[in-house]
């Protein structure tokens, strides 16, 4: 079996990546072990200089690295660039923050010494997504190898070219070999990987589906496993909040990456009071959207990533149509590309509102008031992130507080960022990345305590 990298806009194969047999995998398995008991001994400021210099190259490199995720995936250039630029601060950040993060927590128990450590926990295989392939790797990848663990990759099979450009890009960085590996594998091969020795967790960003079946492995050979699954995320707009501002970042939210993201607006819930004119405000922004060539510069949506994808998006729209929701605008398909659409008069039972659409496809919703809001908010499978738009910050955190979700954003773009804990609740999994609590969840938590 042969992987391909086929470009979504011109529909062309471009590379091709062969299989690795279990041999194969089982010697990069037993190569990562071996990396690891040298690695974990290796001190924070040499790790430090290679995520440096490893974040240095993918600025120098980041020209080459983006036309590779355009290709493959079918984002936007400029958006390309801006995830490569966003890869390589992360790389950064845990450089210099993972010495201090990973310092003992001393435990005041009237002992010589009580103190939790963070110390490395082995290899940690991730399976990771094709709709961010730098950012979701290198956003594990900085914590993982910081604490001292080292790493076996599955990226998404579309992806294959960006997987071994990050390989390449850390082993030029100084990164002994076999403390980042990628295996090329099918899903048949993954519980080899997870069952091995060596590996002591298991980290996934991608559908529920996927992430239930990987928990299930990884409960079966007890190991942990990390989840960051699907999202609806609700973009809540009360009667009070700046329409226009709130639109812009809607829009912005929604088509970012031709709407291909678990961490973004799907879910516009709406104060009838305001709800025609934020509908109105919406369509004439996403009627202004220019769709074509993602390397063209003045264009600003491209194609999905994949034809399946753009048609699994057609049915949940149809559905949706047949079950009430009103078309207002876009809806077409050619190929891989889609149109932004928006639909209108969505219930809470729509397959819209109830399901993940990943593409661009805005849903609104009426609601009577913010207590309404919240409760169609909660009432949804996935907590992945929440908006609110509101000009009472005050208020805006209580019903913060009353959100069913990992992380809520008021009058903000919903976003991850390296300095806060991210992650979701619910079907969208569990554990976090990013942030303090983002390393140590890849480490052993180890209570010392030493009596008099």
């Amino acid at each position: 079996m042969i992987f391909k990298s086929i470009n979504p806009y011109t529909l062309e194969t471009f590379l091709e990546h062969q299989l690795d047999s279990d041999n194969q995998v089982d010697r990069k398995l037993s190569l990562a072990n071996s990396a690891y008991l040298k690695w974990k001994s290796t001190p924070f400021e040499h790790r430090s200089e290679c995520l440096m210099k490893a974040a240095s190259i993918f600025r120098r490199d980041k020209e080459i690295v983006a036309q590779m995720i355009t290709a493959e995936m079918g984002k936007i250039i400029g958006e390309s660039r801006a995830e490569v630029e966003k890869s390589a601060s992360n790389l950064e950040f845990y450089a210099q923050n993972a010495a201090s993060y990973l310092e003992d927590t001393v435990v005041d128990m009237g002992l010589y010494k009580s103190v939790i450590s963070y110390d490395a926990i082995g290899t940690v295989f991730a399976i990771m997504p094709w709709n961010y392939p730098i950012w979701q790797v290198l956003r594990y990848v900085a914590p993982c190898l910081m604490s001292g663990n080292t790493t076996i990759l599955k990226h998404a099979p579309n992806v294959l070219g960006c997987a071994k450009l990050i390989e390449k890009i850390f082993l030029e960085a100084g990164i002994p070999e076999g403390v980042f590996q990628n295996v090329f594998i099918d899903v048949p091969q993954v519980e080899r990987v997870i069952a091995h020795d060596s590996i002591q967790l298991v980290t996934l960003t991608g559908s529920e589906m996927a992430g239930s079946s990987v928990a299930s492995l990884a409960g079966k050979h007890i190991k942990k496993s990390i989840l960051e699954l699907g999202g609806s995320d609700a973009f809540i707009v009360l009667a009070d909040a700046n329409i226009e501002k709130a639109v812009q970042v809607a829009v912005n939210s929604r088509m970012m990456n031709a709407g291909q993201a678990c961490i973004c607006a799907k879910r516009f819930i709406v104060e009838e009071a305001v709800s025609e004119e934020f509908t109105q405000l919406f369509q004439q922004k996403i009627s202004q959207l220019s769709q074509g060539n993602p390397l063209d510069e003045n264009t600003n949506l491209g194609p999905l990533a994949r034809i399946d994808l753009a048609n699994q998006l057609k049915n949940q729209l149809n559905e949706s149509i047949n079950q009430g929701a009103n078309l207002i605008f876009g809806g077409k398909q050619d190929n891989c590309n889609f149109t932004p659409t928006l639909v209108t008069n969505v219930s809470e039972n729509n397959p819209v509102f109830q399901q993940e659409s990943f593409g661009p496809l805005a849903a609104i919703t009426s609601c009577k008031n913010q207590t309404e809001a919240v409760q169609m908010a909660n009432n949804h499978r996935y907590g992945l992130a929440t908006a609110i738009w509101t000009a009472d910050l005050e208020k805006a955190y209580q019903l913060a507080r009353q959100i069913e979700s990992g992380n809520v954003f008021v009058n903000s773009l919903v976003r991850s960022d390296s300095r806060i804990s991210f992650g979701g609740v619910k079907k969208s999994g569990y554990g976090r990345e990013l942030g303090i609590l983002g390393i140590r969840e890849l480490t052993n938590v180890k209570s010392i305590i030493i009596e008099n």
